[in-house]
């Protein structure tokens, strides 16, 4: 006696394919609750005051890699505390530094000539840190 695996074998693919159908649609469908916002879009969180006035991400096209953007970043970071210090002035001072102040100041910060390589990140770093902290400590006072 032989049993026929055919019949077995088209039920298997129609079962793989209505479930993969299903599985796209929903996937295409978009989850929307009563007011027609995503459930991620109502989930953005409000930036703070001290948020408000952190440097941020470097465009793209500030330089070729991350590891430089993250350096002039900490550059920027660096001469807006200064800046503070230097004026006493506890109120925010981001609108009026610009990337390429950043770019402008390498020669300063410059501690290789590889132009790959051209600072430490980690040492911008931890003196960006070190004026921030010196700028919150003389504006608590």
């Amino acid at each position: 006696m032989t049993v026929s695996l055919a019949p077995i074998r088209s039920l298997c693919l129609a079962a793989l394919v209505v479930s993969a159908l299903t599985c796209t649609a929903l996937a295409q469908t978009p989850n929307t609750d009563p007011s027609g916002e995503t459930p991620f879009s109502s989930m953005a969180i409000a930036r703070d005051a001290a948020d408000a006035c952190r440097v941020p991400r470097p465009p793209a096209d500030l330089a070729e890699t991350a590891y430089l953007r993250n350096g002039y970043r900490a550059i920027l970071r660096i001469l807006i505390a200064e800046e503070a210090l230097a004026s006493e002035n506890c109120t925010c001072l981001l609108e009026q530094f610009t990337w390429d102040q950043a770019l402008d100041a390498l020669p300063r910060f410059q501690t290789s000539d590889n132009p790959r390589l051209p600072f430490k990140v980690l040492d911008l770093y931890a003196k960006a840190d070190a004026l921030e902290a010196q700028v919150v400590e003389a504006c608590e006072e």
